[in-house]
């Protein structure tokens, strides 16, 4: 299966302003590459790329004062298969985890593990340990948080999603990290691409928050907005949660003045 996807971003600055973006495909994904990832600004400015300490591939630029339009566009390749579960997955105790793994057991900016220990030992603190566990906080998220565009709020953490028991997609993200930690499991934020093939059309598209959770050795894929398998994930970049991987930080003030985004499968052409 061949996915197209892409973006077009407009922002206004008042003054030239310093932009790191994190909107390319990450570079475990590169090889599924099938047409190259083209990507303009217009104005045109010179652009740099560096990688994070999280691995994730970053662009830098200096918009210029007025308006900035970024675009970005490729073409992937992809299984067309639904992502499947590993109930068999166990639990990695902490002692036996890879050094890298240690950083997502700990509290972040949003994921009050502090906050939220008692509530996921309350909760799921008599589950067998392993997939089902962590199924079992995706499946909690998915029913304790309303979906709702209109009451996104880029502040709101785990706890106070846990509280407000409503948000968008990194609220759901968010709190099945953090109640994960808490157990002691390792979690990370991811953001990317999301399309709605083999489901219908719901939402608006968007950039999408999912988590990946690290049972038996590997990172696995979990959805706590959506939480069925899907088809045609595409990664943009991980981190310990969206402070780290924001699609465009701004060093200086801006306005968001247009924002679309596209991911559908298309035709390969002999």
């Amino acid at each position: 299966m061949l996915i197209r996807y892409g973006y077009d971003i407009a922002i206004e600055c008042p003054q030239p302003t310093p932009l790191v973006c994190l909107l390319g495909v990450h570079e475990d994904r590169k090889a599924d590459l099938r047409a190259p990832e083209n990507v303009f600004t217009m104005p045109e400015v010179p652009t740099t790329t560096y990688h994070d300490l999280f691995g994730n591939r970053c662009r830098r630029l200096v918009a210029p004062q007025g308006l900035l339009t970024l675009w970005g566009d490729a073409t992937i390749e992809d299984s067309g298969q639904l992502e499947e579960a590993d109930w068999t997955a166990r639990e990695i105790p902490v002692a036996e985890l890879p050094d890298e793994c240690l950083v997502y057991l700990m509290g972040s900016r949003y994921c009050e593990t502090d906050k939220l220990s008692q509530t996921a030992w309350d909760i799921f603190g008599n589950h067998a340990p392993g997939w089902g566990r962590v199924q079992a906080i995706c499946d909690f998220v998915h029913g304790h948080i309303r979906f709702d565009y209109q009451q996104a709020r880029s502040t709101r953490t785990a706890y106070e999603a846990f509280n407000e028991r409503v948000g968008v997609c990194r609220d759901f993200a968010h709190l099945a990290v953090a109640l994960c930690r808490c157990l002691n499991i390792p979690a990370r934020y991811v953001n990317g691409h999301l399309g709605d093939i083999g489901v219908p059309v719901v939402d608006p598209m968007d950039f999408s928050a999912w988590i990946e959770v690290y049972l038996d050795g590997r990172w696995r894929t979990f959805d706590p907005r959506n939480n069925v398998p899907r088809i045609g994930r595409i990664v943009v970049a991980r981190g310990r949660d969206a402070t780290d991987i924001p699609l465009v930080n701004s060093f200086g003030p801006h306005v968001l003045k247009s924002f679309r985004v596209w991911t559908y499968e298309v035709v390969a052409v002999e």
